[in-house]
């Protein structure tokens, strides 16, 4: 039943779509049919979590901040859409516990890299939680890049009409990256390897990005983006 009521609010979601301006997906047989995934999309607007939800039909459980379920009547909608709360800011037992567990039953996640959103026109650095994640449930990592977001409902700005594609990427795994001497080496490497991923999936597509890399990988940066 929770299934058909998903499709049915994503189909009025595409329809919605269409109207404002159309949406369009590259890649969607990159996102792994069954098993643990993460899927892991550029961020700049409100609109992400439905375009990237519509592009794809696999059924996605995903994170939203904590205040948009104060509002009871909208929190127990996208809750019933598969939406948990997580507390920005700070280290959520909770939310990491359902995003572990959502993952460790073979269900795909939406979780925003960057932990908020962005301004269009940088790609903020990849928040650490996505890498312990990735690597304590084996999940393999989505990249998503979305283009059109950005001018269709930028931050502070009002709700416009315009085309948006979302582009997955191919999957990979954080063993795959962990080819450094230590933890906090793969970690690094994890995190250049899915920002340069998204990136060039953006840059593909229309949207160029400057990386923003963190003061934890920023000081190895030009030996660790050899590995993408």
């Amino acid at each position: 039943m929770k299934y058909l009521w998903y499709h049915f609010i994503l189909n009025l979601a595409r329809i919605a779509f269409f109207f404002l301006g159309g949406l369009k997906s590259v890649g969607g047989k990159n996102v792994p049919r069954k098993g643990p995934t993460i899927i892991a999309p550029y961020h700049v607007s409100h609109l992400e979590p439905p375009a990237v939800a519509c592009a794809t039909n696999r059924p996605l459980r995903f994170m939203a901040k904590e205040e948009l379920f104060r509002n009871k009547l909208f929190g127990k909608f996208i809750a019933s859409l598969g939406a948990f709360p997580v507390k920005r800011g700070e280290g959520d037992t909770e939310a990491i516990r359902l995003a572990i567990a959502a993952l460790q039953n073979g269900e795909a996640v939406l979780i925003f890299p960057e932990g908020q959103r962005g301004d269009g026109e940088h790609l903020q650095p990849v928040n650490r939680g996505v890498a312990m994640l990735a690597k304590r449930t084996g999940a393999k990592v989505v990249p998503v890049g979305i283009v059109g977001t950005h001018i269709a409902w930028p931050r502070g700005s009002k709700l416009k009409r315009h085309r948006i594609t979302v582009a997955y990427g191919e999957p990979f795994t954080y063993d795959e990256c962990a080819k450094g001497a230590n933890e906090r080496e793969n970690r690094e490497l994890f995190a250049l390897e899915l920002q340069n991923r998204i990136a060039r999936l953006c840059e593909e597509n229309g949207l160029s990005l400057k990386i923003e890399r963190s003061s934890e990988n920023s000081r190895s940066s030009g030996a660790l983006s050899q590995s993408t």
